[in-house]
């Protein structure tokens, strides 16, 4: 069998109503890109990077999710894999931060308790066609207890400080014992092999 090249698989997920930058978002902190011709998400798509932490090789498998409605049974699906979701909203658009409580019970309905959430208002660099006040932002993350960062993937700003800090939260969440969890299981149908011998011989 192939050796795991990482140590822990975290699945995060993108949601957010569309064209707020989700998919710029996921390409500048994957391939470090910014490309203003991406088409809309259809469906669901997903990047993988690889990111150490605390000394530990963590593969991020990153789903892009469409945000318009017609695409929403799809995309509720994945919600219950996460382990952390990232809701997007653009600063330059009121609706798409107003759509922020409906994203949230989304989460609510269909992801897991545990999942960590972050809220991200990007084209933070459009500072001029800016509608939503930073502090509206804060408040909102505030009131359900997530972080909160202003990002621009155009600008790069804060993309790759959001993610590693999911990653972060995550990984702060999960139990140490996690990548010996397969010595455990060897231990075990060793242990069952043997009573089988036992009972046939």
């Amino acid at each position: 069998m192939a050796k795991k090249t990482y140590d822990l698989l975290f699945k995060l997920l993108l949601i957010g109503d569309s064209g707020v930058g989700k998919t710029c978002v996921l390409f500048r902190f994957s391939d470090d890109a910014f490309n203003t011709t991406f088409i809309s998400t259809i469906g669901i798509d997903f990047k993988i990077k690889t990111v150490e932490l605390q000394g530990k090789k963590i593969k991020l498998q990153i789903w892009d999710t469409a945000g318009q409605e017609r695409f929403h049974t799809i995309t509720t699906s994945y919600y219950r894999g996460a382990m952390g979701i990232m809701l997007v909203y653009d600063i330059t658009n009121a609706k798409s931060f107003e759509n922020i409580s409906k994203w949230l019970r989304n989460i609510d309905e269909h992801a897991n308790e545990d999942v960590e959430r972050m809220l991200l208002g990007n084209k933070c660099d459009i500072e001029d066609k800016r509608v939503v006040l930073k502090s509206k932002g804060e408040q909102i993350a505030k009131e359900h207890g997530i972080r909160f960062f202003e990002t621009s993937a155009k600008a790069n700003i804060n993309i790759e400080k959001a993610f590693l800090t999911l990653a972060e939260d995550i990984l702060r969440k999960t139990p140490v014992k996690e990548p010996n969890s397969e010595n455990v299981d060897i231990s075990t149908v060793g242990a069952v092999t043997g009573w089988k011998g036992k009972c046939c011989s």
